[in-house]
């Protein structure tokens, strides 16, 4: 796929995230231990063949951009080509702040201009899948389409999460047939993926005539408004696939990390890519007691772990009790404390004794830097 580049769109403000897209966006939350969600589009990206991919952001960026860097983890650190980040900028007539997604692209169509690539690949940044697009791709090309739309059936996903996707309708040679944007009363269990390959120069000129219209988003006002104008197909996915979008659904992709058959799915194929840093390896003293969980590097235990997932640096005091929880790095389960359904953003401390419990359904969230 060397003649495609790739753009990944970071997204508008995370509410739905609480606390943990406070002072992060949606791609940057940590996802599995030792990785961030944009790993695995950028990481999906580089093992199809694409070496240039912008990154447009907008809220609570610096996160995002201090994990990208350079792009040297995903072999993007190039004198050609390579990884670009785009945030926005204020320039003295106002103008730079992205109004969309359409606008924010259309805000950075040097960059499509400068590149050399036929086709480019759409996709948001906050997903947690594993694939290659070079089906997709060739799909793309042997329907003629003008753009192909990534789906998948979504029968294992909650049904009031649809509403916070795109949903499709589509014939039987794969022509989407209806498109609704997060549909109060969804018709379909087809859920767009958001990620749409399309020529680059037909990209170059949508971009233009939306923004020209004083339209600003590319699903509602170039997909929906200009479905049965221009011929988008869908390409169906099969695999294993979350959107952090969400507490709940942040937290069930997290949990379900733990089982065998995602783990597989997600990491068995391909090498998912991410920045690189230098842990001992993780310290299980005799009293440890660990089962169905992820620990990464750094971590020392001393008390009971079970289904959870623990990232770098994490420290578990002796008597210390967690379950079905996350825990992200370098916080600390103080002796004697319990935790139980709950989501601890970095450099936590749980004080000793102390108990939290949330609900499967609606875990409970520290944000960072907090002492309980």
């Amino acid at each position: 796929m060397k003649n495609v580049m790739g753009i990944i769109l970071s997204g508008g403000r995370s509410t739905k995230l609480k606390e943990l897209s406070t002072m992060r966006s949606s791609p940057a939350v940590p996802v599995g231990g030792k990785y961030r969600a944009v790993d695995f589009v950028l990481s999906n990206m580089v093992n199809s063949g694409i070496r240039n991919v912008g990154v447009i952001t907008q809220y609570s960026f610096r996160s995002l951009m201090d994990h990208l860097g350079s792009g040297k983890e995903w072999d993007l650190d190039r004198k050609t080509d390579g990884l670009f980040i785009f945030p926005p900028f204020l320039s003295d007539d106002n103008s730079g702040w992205y109004r969309g997604t359409a606008d924010s692209m259309y805000n950075n169509l040097t960059f499509l201009k400068r590149s050399n690539e036929e086709y480019v690949l759409i996709s948001q940044g906050n997903c947690v899948y594993t694939t290659t697009f070079d089906d997709m791709l060739r799909q793309h090309k042997e329907t003629e389409a003008d753009i192909t739309i990534a789906y998948r059936e979504m029968n294992d996903v909650p049904i009031e999460e649809l509403s916070n996707m795109g949903i499709l309708q589509v014939a039987e040679d794969q022509r989407v047939i209806d498109f609704q944007e997060k549909p109060i009363h969804p018709n379909s269990l087809l859920g767009s993926l958001g990620t749409y390959i399309i020529k680059r120069e037909l990209l170059m000129s949508l971009l233009e005539e939306c923004v020209a219209h004083g339209y600003y988003d590319f699903v509602l006002d170039i997909l929906v408004k200009m479905l049965h104008k221009l011929k988008i197909y869908g390409y169906k996915f099969n695999g294993y696939w979350r959107s952090v979008s969400s507490v709940q659904m942040y937290y069930r992709c997290n949990m379900e990390l733990l089982k065998p058959e995602v783990s597989n799915d997600l990491f068995g194929s391909a090498k998912i890519f991410t920045k690189v840093k230098d842990e001992a390896p993780a310290k299980f003293n005799e009293e440890a007691e660990v089962r169905n969980s992820i620990v990464a590097d750094g971590c020392i235990i001393e008390g009971t772990v079970e289904n959870s997932v623990l990232f770098r640096g994490v420290t578990v005091k002796k008597g210390a009790v967690v379950k079905d929880s996350i825990v992200m790095q370098e916080s600390i389960i103080e002796e004697n404390a319990t935790l139980n359904y709950a989501i601890l953003d970095k450099n936590v401390i749980l004080s000793k004794g102390r108990c939290l419990k949330g609900e499967e359904t609606w875990p409970i969230i520290i944000g960072k830097n907090v002492m309980v």
